[in-house]
C-alpha cells in the first residue's frame, strides 16, 4: 500500500471515530473546535456509563475506549481490554515510540462511587453542562483524566507523532474500594507487569486549585497518607433496661471517643509537606505568619493551633484518625450488650503504623474498649522530586497559569498510585484540572467540573506528556 494510500485510511478511521460524536453533538456546537468536540464526546461516554464499583460495569467502560482506539487506528496488540471478572474491566493502550527512553505510563481509574439519583440536582449518570460546569458522577474523580488521556493518544496518532518513549495508558477498575482484593493495578501489576513497566507514571492526585477565578496552584502529587481502619468494640453482659448500671457499653464507648475527638497527633513535616506550605505561606497571605511560625525551628504552638482549625492545613500536618460509623445495642429495652465504632486513620508517610494503634489505645485510656485494625495498610515511599517532571510542570503551567505556584503535595486521601511506587514506578499525581480550592465535590453530590477547565486541563496534559516523552 503507497504512503499516500496509508494516510487516506488513517483518515477515514479518525473520521470514524469522530463521527459519532460531532453527529450526537453537533460539529461546531457552542463554538468549540472539532478537536474538543471529539474530547468532550469520549469524555460524555464514560461519564454516562455507570461504572459504581460495587454495582456498575467498568468491562463496558474499558471497552467502549479500547473500541475508539481501534476505530482510530491502534492495532489489536496495542490494545488490551482485561476483564478479571464479571463486570469488572481494565485497559491498557500503547502508543509505540523509538524506544530510546524507557515508557511514560498514564493512569486513570474508570470506577466510581455511588452517587443516588435522589440526592443529586440532576441525573448523576448524564453528562450535564450547565452553569460553565460539567456535571456528572467521576466528571473530575478521574473520568476528565481518563477521558483526557484516551482523547490525547487518539491525537498524537492522527498526527503521526513518534515520541522518544512509548506512551501507555492504563485505565482501571477497583482503585475507590481500596481492598486487597481488588482487581484494577494491583491485578494489573501482578499479572501484566510487562504491559505497564514504565520509567514514572502520571495519575489523579494534584490539581491546579483557583481561587476566586485565578490559579493560585499547580500541585504535583509526591506521596500519599498511608489509610486504615480499626474496629473499637465494647462487650457487656447487657440486661434490663428498667435496670439500668452505671457500667453502659454505649456510654463507654462513647466516652473513649470524646477523649480521641480531642486528641491531636504531633505536627510531622515531610519534604513534601515542608515545600507545601513554604509555597503556600507566598499566596495565602491570611495564615502566612502562622504558617512561617510553624515552620520555624522552634515552631509556634499557638500558631499550629490556629492552623490545625483548618481542615485542610490539618491533615498535611499530622496523622489523623477520626470515628465514622458507630453501632450499638439490640433492643429499645434492653441493656446493650454490644456497642462498636469505626474509626478511619489517614498516617504521614513514614510513621509506624504500629504506633498509632497504640496511640489509640492510650487515648481511648480504657482496657475494655477493644482496638482492632479492620484492613492492612499499604505503605509506599515517596516519589522523589523529579527534575525533569517538575521542570516540564514548571515550564508549561507559566504558559497557561503564569502566577500560579508549584507545589508538591502530599494527598491526604489514597490512589493506587502506592501499588505502583511499591512496584518500582515512580508516580506523580498532577492532572492539569482547574477546581475553586473552596468547593470540592470529589465523591460528594452534584460533582462538577468547569467547563473551561476541562478543555484547558485535556490540552496542558496533551503538550505535558509530549514535552516528557520527547521525540517529534
Amino acid at each position: 500500500m503507497s504512503h499516500k494510500a496509508r494516510n487516506m485510511v488513517r483518515s477515514l478511521q479518525f473520521a470514524a471515530a469522530v463521527a459519532p460524536v460531532l453527529l450526537a453533538s453537533g460539529a461546531g456546537a457552542q463554538g468549540l473546535t472539532e478537536q474538543q468536540q471529539f474530547a468532550r464526546g469520549i469524555y460524555q461516554e464514560l461519564v454516562e456509563i455507570n461504572t459504581t464499583t460495587a454495582t456498575g460495569d467498568t468491562q463496558k467502560a474499558a471497552e467502549a475506549m479500547g473500541a475508539r482506539l481501534r476505530a482510530a487506528g491502534f492495532p489489536e496488540s496495542d490494545v488490551h481490554v482485561f476483564s478479571p471478572a464479571p463486570h469488572k474491566g481494565n485497559l491498557v493502550a500503547r502508543l509505540h515510540g523509538s524506544g530510546a527512553r524507557k515508557p511514560i505510563l498514564l493512569v486513570a481509574h474508570i470506577d466510581v462511587v455511588p452517587a443516588n439519583r435522589e440526592d443529586w440536582s440532576v441525573d448523576p449518570f448524564k453528562l450535564t453542562e450547565q452553569d460553565g460546569y460539567f456535571y456528572g458522577r467521576g466528571s473530575g474523580d478521574d473520568k476528565y483524566m481518563a477521558s483526557a488521556f484516551i482523547t490525547n493518544l487518539i491525537r498524537y496518532k492522527k498526527e503521526g507523532y513518534k515520541p522518544d518513549r512509548d506512551i501507555i495508558v492504563a485505565l482501571e477498575t477497583d482503585e475507590e474500594i481500596l481492598d486487597a482484593n481488588a482487581l484494577g493495578m494491583q491485578w494489573l501489576i501482578k499479572n501484566h507487569r510487562d504491559l505497564i513497566d514504565a520509567e514514572f507514571a502520571l495519575n489523579e492526585g494534584g490539581g491546579v486549585g483557583l481561587k476566586n477565578g485565578k490559579a493560585i496552584r499547580n500541585s504535583v502529587q509526591t506521596s500519599e497518607k498511608v489509610s486504615i481502619g480499626y474496629q473499637l468494640t465494647v462487650k457487656d453482659r447487657g440486661g434490663h433496661s428498667s435496670l439500668p448500671r452505671k457500667d453502659n457499653a454505649i456510654y463507654r464507648l462513647a466516652e473513649g471517643l470524646v477523649r480521641l475527638s480531642k486528641y491531636d497527633f504531633p505536627m510531622n513535616l515531610n519534604e513534601t509537606t515542608r515545600i507545601y506550605f513554604t509555597k503556600t505561606a507566598e499566596v495565602d497571605k491570611a495564615h502566612a505568619d502562622d504558617i512561617k511560625a510553624i515552620l520555624a525551628p522552634q515552631p509556634d504552638p499557638a500558631a499550629l493551633a490556629r492552623l490545625s482549625e483548618n481542615p485542610g492545613y490539618n491533615a498535611q500536618l499530622r496523622t489523623t484518625c477520626v470515628a465514622t460509623m458507630l453501632e450499638g445495642g439490640h433492643a429499645i429495652n434492653a441493656l446493650p450488650q454490644l456497642a462498636t465504632a469505626k474509626v478511619n486513620c489517614r498516617i504521614l508517610p513514614g510513621e509506624p503504623v504500629e504506633g498509632v494503634q497504640a496511640t489509640i489505645e492510650r487515648v481511648l485510656a480504657d482496657k475494655q474498649i477493644e482496638v482492632t485494625p479492620t484492613g492492612k495498610a499499604v505503605l509506599s515511599p515517596p516519589s522523589p522530586l523529579n527534575e525533569e517532571i517538575m521542570g516540564s510542570v514548571e515550564k508549561l503551567s507559566k504558559e497557561f497559569w503564569p502566577n500560579a505556584e508549584i507545589v508538591p503535595v502530599m494527598s491526604t486521601g489514597a490512589t493506587d498510585g502506592s501499588y505502583l511506587r511499591n512496584a518500582g514506578i515512580p508516580t506523580y499525581g498532577h492532572s492539569g484540572l482547574g477546581s475553586d480550592v473552596d468547593d470540592n465535590r470529589a465523591h460528594g453530590k452534584d460533582e462538577r467540573v468547569l467547563v473551561k477547565s476541562f478543555y484547558e486541563g485535556e490540552e496542558y496534559l496533551y503538550r505535558l506528556v509530549k514535552m516528557l516523552a520527547g521525540g517529534k
